[in-house]
């Protein structure tokens, strides 16, 4: 159930000694009261918390030691969310070392929030992307109702990545000598050569000028016409 946001509990599990009705550890957030939406990756041992009318995600890494809640960093934005949504691990681009994707709620528009982790190596990161669990169901639902439990069929994310295409740097080495011209009477001086007029600049100035009207308007064009695209996507929201 979501929290309200200001404060943020990690409550302990595993073991015979269980006790999750005292936290232990607690992490004060801010004083607003807006809805707290907690999203866990468990690959990771990252927690995000997104608060409802806020427009910030902030992160912490949970371990097994004290003090178990580790502050990590804050992604802040201008717009405040109305609600987030999370990407599946399986979702994700493992060849831009992507691990966790948001779909933050706007009034007329979901924006995708991506956070990757800088890699300098070409490789699949394996300490990113550990086995993750797939689609596949370890139950059914009837053997979950009969009281059986097991652990998640796990999936690996190597086969989705995609190494990056290098291009292949070919160098021709040309000897000029090999170069020469056709043998044959000389050339008088073609129109081409033969200085500019200023009747000629003239002309050249006008087209240039007439180019660049153009240009204008077609760019001006461009922008009513996506003008008008804006207006029908928002009239069908």
């Amino acid at each position: 159930m979501p929290s309200p946001w200001g404060w943020f509990a990690v409550t302990a599990c595993g073991g015979a000694g269980n006790n999750f009705e005292e936290p232990v550890a607690l992490q004060e957030m801010d004083t607003s009261n807006g809805v707290l939406l907690p999203f866990y990756d468990p690959d990771s041992s990252i927690v995000y918390l997104c608060g409802k009318g806020d427009s910030s995600i902030r992160y912490f890494e949970i371990t097994d030691e004290p003090p178990f809640v580790h502050y990590l960093n804050t992604f802040s934005s201008k717009e405040p969310q109305r609600g987030m949504g999370f990407m599946p691990k399986r979702g994700l681009d493992v060849s831009k070392c992507e691990i966790a994707r948001f779909y933050k709620l706007h009034e007329r528009k979901c924006e995708p929030i991506i956070m990757t982790v800088p890699r300098k190596s070409d490789l699949f990161q394996d300490d990113l992307y550990p086995d993750t669990p797939g689609p596949e169901p370890a139950l059914e639902a009837d053997e979950w109702l009969s009281g059986q439990d097991a652990e998640p069929v796990l999936i690996s994310l190597r086969d989705g990545y995609v190494p990056p295409k290098h291009r292949e740097l070919r160098v021709t080495k040309r000897n000029i000598l090999d170069v020469r011209p056709p043998a044959g009477p000389r050339r008088s001086q073609s129109a081409s050569d033969a200085p500019l007029t200023q009747h000629t600049l003239e002309t050249l100035l006008e087209e240039i000028k007439a180019l660049r009207e153009q240009v204008q308007a077609q760019e001006q064009r461009i922008t009513a016409l996506e003008n008008m695209l804006c207006e029908l996507v928002d009239g069908t929201d």
